[in-house]
């Protein structure tokens, strides 16, 4: 993980270290009221007080390690197109899957393996799917990891302001908060 690259300059290793430096920053801020210490362009749902429940029951010392480990298989499912760019078919799968490899199976363990099994449910979430997401245990920790994932990966992105993390901010604007509703 620490000599593939997730993005120019930037390891798998790296990029999980960065979602985990986000979740905690926007953890603090949902559960406790923290100021925030990184830039966000926060969705309406962030104080839902449902997401705030939901945070605070999860077991953080397991998702610091879903989080950070994510894409743990991606060097196992790299692919080069013709232009060069890189893609990961399946990566969530092949992850999930490595984690179960390379773990001694202690408590949690297969708990982390299912989070990293369902870490890009959340970037493709569409509006028919909503009711079976939320029915999840996991789904406020993947909706709380997905925004911290795409504002790591925004510089990848082209910032803030470019079209494709305002076209994916507002997909997870709007569908996190359909899953907070039907959490209820």
């Amino acid at each position: 993980m620490r000599s593939y690259l997730q993005s120019k300059g930037l390891s798998i290793l790296d990029h999980g270290l960065s979602v985990r430096r986000w979740y905690l920053d926007l953890l603090g801020h949902v559960v406790s009221g923290s100021p925030l210490l990184l830039r966000w362009r926060m969705p309406e749902w962030i104080g839902s007080p449902v997401l705030r429940r939901l945070l605070t029951q999860a077991d953080d010392s397991l998702i610091g390690l879903y989080q950070v480990y994510h894409d743990c298989g991606k060097p196992l499912c790299r692919e080069v197109d013709a232009e060069g760019r890189q893609h990961f078919p399946d990566h969530a799968a092949v992850s999930a899957r490595r984690w179960r490899e390379c773990s001694d199976g202690p408590p949690g363990s297969e708990e982390i393996a299912c989070l990293i099994g369902m870490d890009m449910d959340v970037h493709s979430l569409r509006p028919g799917g909503v009711a079976e997401f939320a029915s999840r245990p996991q789904a406020g920790v993947l909706l709380a990891t997905g925004l911290s994932e795409l504002h790591s990966n925004a510089e990848m992105f082209g910032g803030t302001c470019s079209p494709g993390f305002r076209s994916k901010h507002k997909r997870i604007s709007i569908l996190g908060g359909r899953v907070l509703e039907a959490i209820g």
